[in-house]
């Protein structure tokens, strides 16, 4: 990273984060004792009540205002907002580390300022803005600023969605706050057999407003300068989100500076792979790296086929199972495929599932694969063929023209 090596920015960091009271809880066990110690039943249920409301969004932002209205209350803080330390602190460490000697700092979404009184620390000739559109939010975040005695940063109750910035800055930081619909599920692919997706102009318009990224987007890029960097992390680590949401950043004329970096921490309850990490400017072609829009490396062992031949499976255990993105390419790699059954269903928006299975060699396979580029991969000996056969048979049951189409 840029400036200051990571682990003094890490170190640095979780001295913040423990000065707003959060901690690292070592288990889900101990994470939600610590709530029912700190909230009554009445104010648990009150609380999975706002969550819900929120995850659902039937009444625009409200909900999530209210939410993020209900947490910033400061004997709130540390019991809730410590189930997001290592996002705190994964995030953080990296955004700090390319904040550079920008002069004028944006943070988009700043919630109580956690993070962004940690960078208005490290850049004490800065000046640094945060923005958010939760009232009570806002004023927690002017509080504790205050607290911390740091004269750099002031906060601001603003909707991006309604309203243009008021002034321009040299970075703009923007984690977990452009794509708020987590219920999206972003844009299919061409057809089951591939993953790439088409240059559909009405599709590409149609995600962005449906999230609300393109109006966001736009106002971000008129509030920065010439010359000016955006660093921005969001859930769009799935394909089918993250070409489309490259495809709006790409529109508005920016440009990656470094690779992207996929991020890994725990939350509560999961690991989550997230992001990844862009950092881009509106520097010429030539001096910017590509946008790839492939599917990422999934880590699995590539298929040995004369390894399994002499396997034993353990019980009713497949001989081989792949549910990754690499299963494709051990179905395409299956020698001498003799498809039994097939079926390739399609709904009206011309989503697809494609299940088949058969006989590949020495083994019986079953494939799927869809449109949101799940794969799914299976082998077993000859003998057990039933098996699969009866797995088909339930897939493909559950999914008549127009049916869902999960993959197991």
């Amino acid at each position: 990273m840029p400036g200051d090596t990571n682990d003094e920015i890490r170190a640095s960091l979780r001295e913040h984060l423990a000065w707003w009271g959060l901690r690292h809880v070592e288990s889900d066990a101990a994470y939600f004792a610590w709530q029912r110690d700190v909230f009554s039943p009445q104010e648990l249920t009150t609380l999975h009540r706002h969550i819900e409301a929120k995850r659902q969004a039937t009444d625009g932002p409200a909900a999530e205002i209210a939410f993020y209205d209900l947490t910033a209350q400061p004997r709130s803080v540390p019991a809730l907002y410590s189930q997001r330390y290592e996002y705190y602190l994964e995030v953080g460490a990296r955004v700090a580390g390319h904040l550079g000697d920008a002069s004028t700092i944006l943070d988009v979404g700043c919630g109580i300022g956690i993070l962004t009184t940690f960078y208005a620390k490290r850049c004490p000739a800065s000046t640094i803005v945060g923005i958010d559109r939760s009232p009570a939010s806002i004023d927690l975040a002017r509080q504790r600023a205050q607290e911390l005695g740091l004269t750099n940063v002031r906060f601001e109750c603003r909707d991006l969605d309604q309203q243009d910035l008021a002034g321009c800055f040299n970075l703009i930081i923007a984690t977990h706050t452009l794509l708020q619909a987590e219920q999206e599920p972003g844009l299919p692919s061409r057809d089951w057999s591939t993953f790439a997706r088409s240059a559909d102009a009405q599709a590409q318009q149609g995600f962005e407003q449906r999230i609300g990224v393109g109006v966001r987007l736009d106002r971000l890029r008129a509030g920065l300068t010439p010359g000016g960097r955006m660093v921005v992390f969001e859930k769009t680590r799935q394909l089918a989100r993250r070409i489309p949401f490259q495809r709006a950043l790409a529109a508005r004329g920016l440009r990656l500076l470094a690779p992207p970096e996929p991020v890994r921490y725990r939350s509560v309850e999961e690991v989550t792979d997230d992001g990844p990490l862009y950092v881009m400017g509106t520097v010429p072609r030539e001096q910017a790296c590509g946008w790839d829009e492939s599917p990422e490396a999934d880590g699995m062992p590539p298929l040995h086929l004369d390894s399994l031949r002499s396997a034993r499976a353990q019980g009713d255990q497949p001989l081989y199972e792949n549910h990754q993105i690499s299963a494709e390419q051990g179905w395409l790699s299956l020698p001498a495929r003799q498809v039994t059954a097939q079926v390739t269903s399609t709904e009206p928006d011309g989503r697809q599932l494609h299940v088949e299975w058969g006989r590949a060699g020495a083994f019986a396979y079953l494939y799927c694969a869809n449109t949101f580029d799940q794969r799914q991969l299976v082998l077993i000996e000859p003998a057990r063929a039933a098996v699969l056969e009866t797995y088909y048979r339930e897939i493909t049951r559950e999914q008549p023209a127009g049916g869902k189409e999960p993959l197991r």
